[in-house]
C-alpha cells in the first residue's frame, strides 16, 4: 500500500507539474503580449504626439519640409477687372451683380498664361454669374459655393496654369 500511495503521489506529482508548466505559459505568453502593445502603444503615441519627427527627418534626409516651404513661397495674385453682371432676380426686378475678384496662383510663371485665356476666364464667369439668384449669395455657404464654383471654371479655363484660389476684394448685390 505505500507503495500505492507513493505511486499515486508521483502521477498525481506529475499531473499537478503539467499543469503549473501550461499555466507558466500561458503567463509568460500573456505578459510578452502586454509588452508589445504597451510598446506599440508608446509608439503610436510618439508619432501623433509629434515626437517621432526628428527621427522620421533623420530616416528620410528631411525632403519633405524643404518642398512644402518652396511650394509655400511662390504665392503671387492676379486682380481681375471689375465685373458688372445682371443676375436672375425671378420677381420680375432687376438685380445686379458688382464684384472684383483677385486670382492667387502658383509662381509667376503662371501670369502670362492667364492674360492669354482671360477673354475666355471673363466669359465663363459672366455665364455662370448671371444664372445666379439673389439667394445663391445669401451668407457665408453662398460665399463659400460662389468661391468654389468661380475656382473650378477658372482652373478649367487655365488649365496648365495652377490656381489655387479666388478671392473677394469687393462684391456687391443691389
Amino acid at each position: 500500500m505505500a507503495d500505492e500511495k507513493e505511486g499515486a503521489e508521483e502521477d498525481g506529482g506529475s499531473g499537478d507539474d503539467a499543469a503549473s508548466k501550461s499555466g507558466g505559459k500561458k503567463k509568460l505568453l500573456i505578459i510578452a503580449a502586454l509588452i508589445v502593445l504597451l510598446i506599440v502603444g508608446g509608439i503610436a503615441a510618439a508619432y501623433f504626439l509629434g515626437l517621432m519627427d526628428p527621427v522620421i527627418e533623420m530616416i528620410s534626409g528631411g525632403e519633405t519640409e524643404t518642398e512644402e516651404v518652396v511650394e509655400g513661397g511662390g504665392a503671387v495674385f492676379y486682380d481681375l477687372q471689375e465685373m458688372l453682371v445682371n443676375i436672375n432676380a425671378g420677381n420680375g426686378k432687376s438685380s445686379f451683380l458688382k464684384i472684383k475678384v483677385s486670382l492667387e496662383l502658383g509662381s509667376p510663371a503662371d501670369i502670362p498664361r492667364v492674360e492669354s485665356l482671360m477673354p475666355r476666364i471673363i466669359d465663363n464667369f459672366q455665364s455662370y454669374l448671371r444664372e445666379l439668384r439673389v439667394d445663391d449669395l445669401r451668407g457665408s455657404a453662398g460665399m463659400y459655393r460662389l468661391r468654389e464654383e468661380l475656382l473650378i471654371r477658372v482652373s478649367a479655363a487655365a488649365a496648365p496654369a495652377k490656381i489655387r484660389d479666388v478671392l473677394f476684394k469687393e462684391m456687391l448685390v443691389q
